[in-house]
């Protein structure tokens, strides 16, 4: 007797299996023992609709098991009632999962039954690359992720960024089916091959250093969400912030985290930007602190402002995140369910120039933001540093820290430049630009991480190139094996090989 569920099921399992793969665990071999289940299962599919269902489910189970701390937000934060959080938990990983259920039904038209590992890896590749862009994009779990820094395959970020990687790993995981279930020689050697070019590719160095050291002070200022916006608590968090740009010389950057000023800087007691001012000047540095602005027509501003140089800059974040920063036409009745204070921001400009900090030029970027990496590199070569400033206390003790931690190590490969992190909560570190992690704070305390930070010159290719090169050659991949079906007149969906 038939099963219809059994292969769904198992595709479920696979894709929650994958999220092991990634922070705070890193068991990155798991990574491609779950798309080689995803290919095997494929491979079985008895139509393009049934390869649609067993694409879905795979990654319905991904972003269940990996992004289930977005129910903390939603609900310990934001005031929405438990049973709604799930639902809308469940409905978003459901939305987010059809782009692989679409790259399952591409395959299986592409295949035409017949395993074909080329076109595996471009579907995968695409559907992350797609999730990642389309309405304003999630990349949060694109498959690459779970190679930083450990994997050979890591190699590969600074020229082909995180959607080669994951395609890379798709077509590893593949090939390696192939050669044990099949016992096909070739595939194995082509994994191989892949797997000694991205060990090759990791000692490369695409950029270099481009003067010298500079002392830094990322503050974590561990308040909790819950407190963060009480009136009576904000004189409590102001001094605060003094007491740690005090304590946080000799440095000549000081860097706060996202909101660490948890309201409008028009509304600051008077002379508490002066003091800063002060404090920062007494140490020969400069102060960079998050808080909100606002222009002349009323725009508000997640923001970030710096103090104490003969020049101070401004930045605003660009990239909002969609129902926490700003409200998707048709979804205001979200906000009637869920209590997100500053939810009605402007995003900044797409272009804003890297700030001076310190001697240094920084690429700034807030929270969410460094998730997009082909945005990133728009500061680039301008930069030799990029400073991240994050508040992950609406998520509590979960996940989303160490797996924002491990984005962050992905954005410094890529670009072959250091990356700065002052967060709230966690995790405030210091990153290389081999993407790994130099000096870290221990999570959920308030503390100063003194460090050093050397700026870096040059270009990788994903610097010039971003995402272009590997969507052209998933592309292309697609293409030759749809050709290559064809010649062979095979019709769009044969009965799977045995």
């Amino acid at each position: 007797m038939k099963i219809p569920c059994v292969r769904p099921g198992l595709a479920l399992l696979a894709g929650a299996t994958s999220a092991l793969a990634f922070a705070p665990f890193e068991f990155f071999p798991l990574a491609a023992l779950a798309l080689g289940g995803l290919f095997h299962l494929l491979n079985r599919a008895t139509s393009p609709r049934a390869a649609f269902g067993l694409g879905w489910s795979y990654a319905f189970g991904a972003l269940l098991a990996g992004i289930s701390w977005l129910y903390v937000a939603l609900h310990q934060f934001g005031g929405m009632p438990a049973p709604l959080a799930a639902l809308a938990v469940a409905l978003f990983a459901a939305g987010m999962a059809l782009y692989q259920g679409l790259a399952g039904w591409a395959y299986a038209r592409l295949a035409r039954g017949r395993p074909a590992p080329l076109a595996f890896a471009a579907t995968v590749l695409l559907a992350e690359w797609l999730r990642g862009w389309c309405l304003t994009g999630f990349p949060w779990l694109a498959s690459g992720y779970s190679q930083t820094p450990l994997s050979p395959l890591a190699g590969f970020a600074p020229v082909l960024g995180v959607y080669g990687v994951g395609g890379l790993l798709a077509l590893v995981a593949a090939w390696l089916v192939q050669g044990l279930v099949r016992r096909h020689g070739p595939s194995l050697i082509g994994a191989a091959l892949v797997l000694l070019a991205g060990a090759g590719l990791a000692r490369v160095a695409w950029t270099q250093p481009d003067g010298a050291p500079v002392p830094v002070a990322l503050i974590q200022t561990n308040v909790e969400q819950s407190m963060k916006w009480r009136p009576e608590m904000l004189r409590h968090w102001l001094l605060r912030n003094l007491e740690l740009i005090r304590e946080a010389g000799p440095a000549r950057i000081i860097a706060l985290p996202e909101t660490s000023v948890p309201l409008l800087v028009d509304d600051l007691p008077a002379g508490y930007l002066d003091e800063v001012r002060r404090l920062a000047r007494a140490q020969g540095a400069q102060v960079v602190l998050g808080s909100f602005t606002r222009n002349a027509q009323g725009q508000y501003f997640n923001a970030a402002i710096s103090l104490g140089g003969a020049e101070e800059g401004w930045y605003a974040k660009q990239h909002l995140v969609p129902f926490g920063e700003y409200s998707p036409p048709l979804f205001e009745w979200f906000y009637r369910l869920a209590s997100i204070p500053m939810a009605d921001q402007t995003p900044g400009p797409a272009i804003q120039p890297p700030m001076g900090l310190g001697g240094l030029q920084v690429a700034l970027n807030i929270c969410y933001e460094d998730v997009f990496g082909e945005e990133l590199i728009r500061s680039l070569p301008g930069a030799g540093v990029m400073l991240n400033m994050s508040n992950l206390a609406w998520y509590g003790d979960s996940w989303a820290q160490p797996q924002h931690l491990q984005i962050a190590r992905m954005r410094a490969l890529e670009t072959g430049r250091p990356m700065l992190r002052a967060t709230n909560t966690g995790m405030t570190a210091a990153i290389g630009p081999d993407g790994r992690v130099e000096a870290a704070l221990p999570a959920f305390t308030a503390g100063i991480l003194h460090t050093e930070v050397r700026p870096y010159a040059g270009l990788t290719p994903y610097a010039r190139w971003g995402n272009v090169p590997a969507v052209l050659l998933a592309g292309l991949a697609m293409l030759g094996v749809g050709l290559r079906g064809r010649k062979a007149g095979l019709p769009p969906h044969s009965t799977p090989a045995a």
